[in-house]
């Protein structure tokens, strides 16, 4: 997310149409709007890497793998949002009047950066625990072979797990990410 508002007290339905015809993305936080910074190019490599690998790991399981330009409802009318990839399972159900606002992610990624890690482990995190439909939440790291895991469990409390080079990422559906894979070559690009 970016730094700064670009605008203040825009209700909900005025958002929405206003981002629609815009050339960037920006995320909607209770009547702010906030430009959403571009990636450096080892982030945006780990986002198509994991898009790839989850594409290749929820073949036959009923899923479709969604990249970052799909906007998401994280609360109706309150918090609009991007995650740099996201995974439906099932059909996918748009927040209503809307056929562009995901309501029912099950996994969501976010690559780590220096200006969004605060953000993304605090207020973005908070928002996505209340999705009912969400069993996966998934931070990869720039810096280092370093994936968190949280995946809600039965009872709806969420398990953490720390993933390292070797490790296999288990989505709640079964579905499974070799961390190997999505580092591979990662390193030869500039990070932040």
């Amino acid at each position: 997310m970016g730094d700064a508002a670009t605008m203040h007290n825009m209700s909900a339905a005025d958002y929405l149409t206003w981002e629609r015809s815009q050339p960037a993305k920006h995320e909607y936080h209770l009547g702010e709007v906030f430009a959403m910074a571009g990636g450096s190019p080892r982030h945006n490599f780990l986002s198509g890497a994991m898009i790839a690998e989850l594409r290749a790991a929820v073949r036959g399981k009923g899923c479709h793998v969604l990249t970052s330009d799909q906007r998401i409802s994280a609360e109706r009318g309150q918090r609009y949002v991007y995650a740099d990839s996201v995974v439906v399972c099932g059909p996918m159900e748009t927040e209503p009047g809307t056929s562009d606002v995901l309501a029912n992610p099950r996994v969501l990624v976010e690559v780590l950066s220096e200006s969004t890690e605060t953000y993304d482990r605090g207020k973005k995190w908070a928002a996505y625990q209340r999705l009912v439909s969400l069993t996966d939440y998934v931070l990869v790291a720039q810096a280092s072979v370093r994936i968190e895991h949280y995946r809600r469990e039965a009872d709806g409390s969420w398990r953490y797990r720390v993933l390292e080079a070797g490790d296999t990422l288990t989505l709640a559906n079964g579905a499974a990410v070799s961390i190997d894979a999505v580092y591979e070559g990662a390193f030869e690009l500039a990070g932040d």
